[in-house]
């Protein structure tokens, strides 16, 4: 069977009738791009009409015509040859004897023509899907077809996934600088599965649904250098919720474009533009009320508008409240359409209502393309809903992808992850152990999970495990497989002697591992009190000649800084991955109210390495947290739980909610008026006060009391 990745193509009825021809012919294999690649050579960019690479058969490169008139391609197709064959040549895997080991064919598609004027010629040609066959039959078997994997590697790999860092200062082969350079070599391109979530085009909704470390950042900054070196034309904004994202976007986006077209984006139609904005800052939220002419609330502003109990019962969090009031205060029959395509990261962190408003200002077809992770969720305790309640759309009307495949994490940190953030493994009596859960138990299998006992059942005891498709084995092997070294959790007697263990870990880290600046990230588990209490860290590595920076403080638009180690709060560190993480107060994470977004904070801290990470904490609330780290290690990094009802998952994901500092005075308040009733029973069994004292809509309830 052929593997289609359907791109955009400019001739759109032959590259339809040439799709359906390997779509309905199965016994053909390989992989068939429409729209793909695009190559820059000789001071030009072209975009292959369409390519299949087979196993049996080589490379064929489709040149595809829509008109009716003929002529002579032999010109073309020589040129196609060329720029496929210096595709394929440098690497040096398919060169035999310095020539070539992958068999080309060029062949033109032409349906429109009319056969009776077809002119003799030596070029390859179709006019239809019989001719096609006939053609494909007569064509030789592949002899070195060992090279298959290879070809569709260098075929599929868009760019890079991360920029080459140059990692000179290497000298011993077992260092942790050297692991890396060996682990990054094998992940620089893009599996197959991102690759059909960036070159594959649809009208309308697409939905990618990917645990974190399975590249949406990057699939969606390519997916929108695509779009944009397709059609330079159209008006593409990418959007994200963490503003430290915007610097790796443009570099995604540059890099895609140097290669594929030889020059920058045109900045005037691609914008990168935040959420939410300001008068300072372009951002979506903002230029819709600019232009729509409704009142722009900044955070204060919004706080106080959703601190109204009725918003507050109908909003979870502040921006969701104002993107909805702002969607009902414009005029719907006059919103401005600015855009073509709107790509979204880090959907959940935003909201539906920004979504919509999103979705209102496209252009039809109303190409939104947005990407989350459920368990990365920082301000809200609840999913983002089907696409078809979100916009009002059909079922059939969107599209999902889902990226099964953690490149970042390997199976020890990740699962770890996902026990911590769950809860799994918590020293509490059933029911009430598991901190959160997936609603839907597909979603175990759709993050890569599978069931190596009991099943996904109220009741039933089920163990789950990372396939070696989701979590590959080479993650851990270019580690060493030392779990002991990927993952290690600390207690401290006191916040000086966790900061004095950090700093000397990260001087180690650059003196003797071989680890740059840019390698090692501290992130703080306390959200708004990170430059106190990193200050310590700080003070210590600059006592020894070693540069630090918190991120955001003089840009919020930069992470990482020249020769700096980063640190951070969990908002910024979002998006954003190192080799060397630093969980600093991760305690405060263990247990207390709003568990679930203190979980999730945990969560998304330890998935931010692709490599080590240093979880530490202090006094009784960390010696819990390495109880549950070590039942992951003696459970072999799997998750084994019992399986709650649906009324017990809703349950849970009520009691341990996300609250705001509004809905946080309102139970308060609630709470001191049931000490009030309290002191009334207490007066009325002693016979100081009496039912009837007080109103009557209150004496049913106090009799019901007493």
């Amino acid at each position: 069977m052929v593997q289609i990745r359907k791109g955009i193509s400019r001739k759109h009825a032959s590259s339809q009738k040439l799709t359906a021809f390997f779509e309905s012919n199965d016994f053909l294999n390989g992989v068939f791009y429409v729209g793909y690649p695009i190559i820059y050579a000789g001071g030009e960019s072209t975009t292959i009409d369409a390519l299949w690479v087979s196993p049996e058969y080589g490379v064929i490169v489709f040149d595809v015509i829509e008109e009716s008139d003929y002529s002579d391609r032999q010109d073309i197709q020589d040129d196609l040859f060329s720029k496929i064959s210096a595709l394929l040549m440098p690497h040096k895997e398919l060169v035999q004897n310095r020539t070539l080991a992958v068999d080309i064919e060029i062949i033109t598609f032409a349906p429109a023509w009319n056969q009776f004027l077809v002119q003799d010629n030596e070029f390859k040609y179709a006019l239809n899907e019989s001719d096609l066959l006939l053609l494909i039959q007569q064509l030789k078997d592949w002899s070195t077809s060992a090279h298959y994997s290879k070809v569709v590697s260098v075929i599929q790999s868009i760019t890079k996934l991360r920029s080459g860092v140059k990692r000179v200062n290497l000298v011993k082969a077992d260092s942790k600088g050297s692991k890396l350079k060996r682990l990054e070599d094998t992940i620089a391109n893009l599996d197959s599965t991102q690759e059909e979530a960036v070159i594959d085009y649809f009208e309308g909704v697409q939905r990618i649904r990917g645990l974190a470390g399975s590249g949406k950042t990057v699939v969606i900054a390519l997916k929108a250098a695509y779009l944009h070196a397709q059609n330079p034309d159209l008006k593409i904004a990418v959007t994200f919720h963490s503003r430290a994202l915007k610097k790796q976007f443009k570099e995604l986006i540059e890099r895609f474009c140097a290669e594929k077209t030889g020059g920058l984006p045109d900045w005037d139609n691609i914008h990168i533009i935040h959420a939410w904005g300001s008068p300072r800052t372009e951002g979506i939220y903002y230029d819709f009320c600019l232009e729509n002419g409704v009142i722009y609330h900044d955070f204060p502003a919004a706080r106080n508008y959703r601190s109204s109990h009725i918003v507050q019962m109908l909003h979870k969090t502040e921006f969701e409240a104002v993107c909805d009031k702002a969607l009902k205060e414009a005029d719907a029959a006059t919103i401005k359409q600015k855009y073509d395509v709107i790509l979204i990261d880090e959907a959940q962190d935003l909201s539906e209502a920004f979504l919509r408003m999103c979705y209102a200002i496209l252009k039809s077809p109303k190409n939104l393309i947005y990407a989350y992770d459920e368990l990365q969720r920082l301000n809200d305790s609840s999913s983002l809903g089907n696409p078809s309640k979100i916009f009002g759309i059909e079922e059939g009307e969107f599209h999902d992808t889902i990226l099964y495949k953690c490149y970042r994490n390997s199976k020890p940190v990740l699962v770890t992850a996902h026990a911590l953030g769950f809860g799994v493994y918590r020293n509490i009596p059933n029911p009430n152990k598991l901190v959160q859960l997936f609603d839907q138990p597909q979603l175990w299998q759709d993050v890569g999970y599978e069931i190596k006992a009991g099943a996904l059942r109220p009741g039933e005891n089920v163990q789950l495990r990372r396939t070696e498709r989701s979590s590959p084995p080479y993650l851990e092997s270019y580690l060493g497989n030392d779990s002991e070294d990927m993952l290690i959790f600390k207690k401290f007697a006191s916040a000086n002697t966790q900061a004095e263990w950090v700093a000397a870990n990260i001087l180690k880290n650059i003196s003797e591992d071989e680890l740059l600046h840019k390698d090692i990230v501290v992130i703080n588990c306390r959200t708004l009190s990170t430059e106190r209490d990193v200050s310590i860290i700080r003070s210590l590595l600059f006592d020894n000649q070693v540069t630090s920076h918190i991120a955001g403080a003089s840009n919020a638009d930069v992470f990482y800084e020249y020769n700096s180690i980063t640190l951070t709060g969990i908002h910024r560190a979002k998006g954003n991955e190192v080799p060397m993480v630093y969980i600093i107060n991760a305690d405060e994470c263990f247990s207390g109210k709003e568990l679930i977004k203190k979980r999730n904070i945990l969560f998304t801290a330890i998935t931010r390495s692709k490599a080590w990470v240093r979880v530490c904490g202090i006094g009784a609330n960390m010696t819990g947290l390495i109880d549950e780290y070590n039942k992951v290690k003696e459970h072999k990094f799997e998750l084994h739980f019992e399986y709650p009802s649906a009324e017990a998952i809703k349950k849970m994901n009520i009691i341990n909610r996300d609250m705001s500092i509004d809905e946080q005075k309102i139970i308060k308040k609630d709470s001191d008026a049931l000490s009030n009733i309290k002191d009334i029973i207490n007066r009325i069994k002693i016979g100081k006060s009496h039912i009837e004292d007080y109103p009557l809509e209150l004496q049913e309830i106090l009799k019901h009391l007493v």
